[in-house]
């Protein structure tokens, strides 16, 4: 079975040692988004500054509280095991407050992931 994991760093510097970590057990692809939380919105207070129809970006600028969203689909939960303890060991726990979010999801078809349509088991 294929399978989504989806990782939100809230400490950027640990971004680029995940990111390795993850290319290093050869995961097929990994994507990275700049991303920030309603709550740090919400924490900066509101802005006089806006536009009557604010974008997104409108919003976030001035941000200085921003994350990395990192995401790769994976078959077969060794793989997703695998990216889990290479997490943790970089980030440490992440039940604690303000570190990080790991999230698992599953997939039930991916085409184009390794050159060619691959289902997901059992279809």
């Amino acid at each position: 079975m294929y399978h989504m994991v989806l990782l939100i760093v809230n400490n950027l510097e640990q971004c680029p040692r995940v990111l390795d970590a993850w290319d290093a057990i050869e995961v097929p692809g990994i994507t990275i988004l700049e991303s920030t939380g309603l709550g740090n919105i919400r924490q900066a207070g509101l802005r006089d500054d806006l536009p009557l129809m604010p974008s997104l970006s409108d919003l976030m600028r001035g941000q200085e509280h921003r994350h990395r969203t990192i995401f790769t689909v994976v078959e077969g939960e060794e793989k997703v095991d695998q990216l889990i303890e290479v997490t943790r060991a970089i980030m440490g726990d992440l039940n604690q407050p303000h570190n990080g979010v790991l999230f698992v999801l599953p997939v039930s078809r991916v085409v184009g992931l390794q050159g060619g349509q691959a289902r997901a088991r059992g279809e």
